[in-house]
């Protein structure tokens, strides 16, 4: 979740056949006031809560430009962060919170719905992410997405075999010819997720022993493997050819299989996680009809071709999509930008607030082993 390296950011701009104005950064007059914030909706500030460098260098100043307002963007490193801030009071018009986490929210009523006649862009969306969001909010009624992709493995072409990595899948995590060379991403949820899939369940699952069995998957692998627990450090690691083999998120492998060719990427065929972060407006907003607009303008063509060439992952309009990985975007012509989609082992996460605890007590106790 960071924006791609400058020389991909250049070689991406060049190669657009309308460049964006964010892509070059000077020219201002490409962005033109297009209405007046406050004498449209009686407020002209709205706070965004968004992840990491997850946005475009020109998306936030060009939308102050058009609407003669203020964007006050904040930044949280976990879903778990932005809940907590939302519980001691914090007000926020735009949220950008993954799957499990709006199911939450809804559930607990902190979400308002959206003004979807107030929405153009609407119709952009690839119905292949709207399938996958109807599992938290099946009408859009609360939610707009805003990426999505999945998870899966990076290596080294050079040092790993690929029968092995074909084969094996999420168990070649396991085996004692890769000892020391592997970097894993340390999250409890992503980490079970692994488990759960290499032992054909769920990633879902509430049943004791599936859990235990998973716990104790992880236990050996930490104990036999010696693993290197990593987050967005994975990226510079792999691209430097750290580790030969990575659990990396799809956008993040996007940004490794462009700066190191002797990269590529798997999602195993055991199943994977297909996450969809997306937009949401919090029952406290004090501006609702800015920050509908705010969403309707991100997820605009233009928008969403900023984004995606900025930060590397998948965007939610599926001609952006095809535009930036198809023959005149051969920069993105990898096999991490574009999920895979219709596999039957392939799941998004749910809200399940008793499975999130314990898994969270279990990875602790992986880890310290």
């Amino acid at each position: 979740m960071r924006k791609l390296q400058n020389l991909t950011k250049l070689v991406l701009c060049a190669a657009l056949v309308a460049p964006l104005a964010g892509c070059g950064g000077d020219d201002e007059s490409a962005v033109k006031q297009v209405g007046d914030a406050k004498e449209m909706f009686g407020c002209s500030v709205i706070n965004v809560f968004n992840a990491g460098e997850y946005i475009g260098d020109r998306v936030i100043s060009d939308f102050e430009t058009m609407y003669n307002a203020k964007v006050n963007y904040d930044l949280f490193e976990s879903n778990e962060m932005m809940y907590t801030k939302l519980l001691g009071g914090s007000s926020y018009d735009v949220l950008v919170p993954s799957d499990y986490m709006i199911e939450q929210l809804l559930a607990e009523k902190m979400l308002q719905p959206l003004d979807k006649k107030s929405y153009e862009n609407l119709g952009l969306l690839n119905p292949s992410v709207v399938e996958s969001q109807k599992g938290f909010d099946p009408t859009l009624e609360y939610s707009v997405p805003y990426f999505w992709g999945n998870v899966g493995l990076v290596y080294n072409k050079t040092t790993v075999d690929e029968k092995d990595i074909e084969e094996e899948g999420w168990n070649i995590l396991k085996d004692p010819k890769y000892k020391g060379r592997i970097f894993f991403y340390d999250s409890q949820r992503d980490g079970f997720m692994i488990a759960f899939k290499a032992l054909g369940y769920s990633m879902n699952t509430n049943d004791p022993k599936e859990i235990q069995e998973a716990y104790e998957w992880l236990s050996e692998m930490n104990a036999t493997m010696e693993p290197a627990y990593v987050t967005d450090e994975v990226i510079d690691g792999m691209i430097n050819a750290e580790k030969d083999i990575a659990v990396m998120y799809s956008g993040d492998a996007t940004n490794v299989l462009t700066e190191n060719m002797d990269m590529s990427w798997v999602a195993p065929k055991q199943g994977t996680n297909i996450w969809i972060d997306a937009m949401v407006i919090p029952k406290n907003s004090n501006c609702p009809g800015l920050a509908n607009k705010f969403i309707d303008y991100i997820i605009s063509e233009s928008v969403q071709t900023q984004n995606s060439e900025w930060v590397g992952y998948t965007p939610v309009d599926l001609s952006v999509q095809e535009e930036l990985a198809g023959p005149d975007g051969e920069f993105f012509e990898n096999p991490a930008y574009v999920p895979r989609t219709g596999y039957k082992l392939d799941e998004t996460f749910h809200f399940d607030e008793q499975l999130k605890a314990k898994l969270s007590d279990l990875w602790n106790k992986v880890k310290v082993q």
